[in-house]
């Protein structure tokens, strides 16, 4: 009887030493998968471009389209306070200035902004900054801007603002006026961002506005 139970324990002992052995690479692998997911958390792709909250303050919940006049890239965003956001965008496909949009990042890209306004705040503007360095102006000659060339666009409508402004000097701003968006009502921005210098990474600051009294 003892040759048997002796048998048994070495197997018993065996196994135990092997899943000790692995334990902490496979906490290792899944925290790296954690880690791989916790990244992913928040980047959607729609044509050539990708876009993220991750630097935090808003939550998109959807993007579509191809960034074509046809087709815009539709960001659908929830903002859960007045302060200002960062909204991160890549490219994705190889970059090819005035190549057809989807297939590659080429410099002009048809916006439409859908946003949730869940701050509990009415918002009385509401102003987009475009940036290639986070928390530096993009200036006139760096090929960034919204639609610079064009002096009078009729492509920048709002559901809510009925004025908007435009400065490219010493900074790349749309600025929208003259309305209001209510709490728990969501407001509509439809612009054209153009990089003829393009870049793998730029930024879209959004910064809705409350009274000021």
């Amino acid at each position: 009887m003892r040759g048997p139970v002796h048998a048994d324990l070495v197997v018993q002992s065996f196994r135990l030493g092997c899943w000790l052995l692995l334990a902490p690479i496979l906490t290792m692998a899944s925290g790296g998968l954690h880690a791989v997911a916790e990244e992913q958390h928040g980047v959607w792709i729609a044509g050539a471009y990708s876009f993220s909250d991750e630097l935090g303050s808003f939550r998109i919940t959807g993007v579509s389209g191809k960034g074509t006049r046809s087709d815009p890239i539709v960001v659908t965003e929830e903002f859960e306070s007045a302060s200002p956001t960062v909204l991160t965008i890549r490219t994705v496909k190889p970059i090819s200035p005035f190549a057809p949009t989807g297939e590659y990042a080429n410099g002009i890209l048809h916006m439409r902004m859908d946003v949730l306004n869940n701050s509990g705040h009415a918002w009385t503007e509401f102003e987009f900054e475009l940036q290639e360095i986070p928390e530096q102006p993009s200036v006139f000659g760096d090929g960034l801007s919204f639609d610079q060339r064009n002096e009078d666009p009729d492509n920048i409508v709002s559901s809510a603002f009925r004025r908007f402004d435009r400065d490219f000097e010493p900074y790349d701003r749309l600025l929208f006026t003259d309305g209001t968006v209510d709490p728990l009502a969501t407001v509509r921005f439809e612009f054209l961002i153009t990089d003829f210098t393009p870049r793998w990474t730029f930024y879209l600051v959004q910064d809705p506005r409350i009274p000021s009294s």
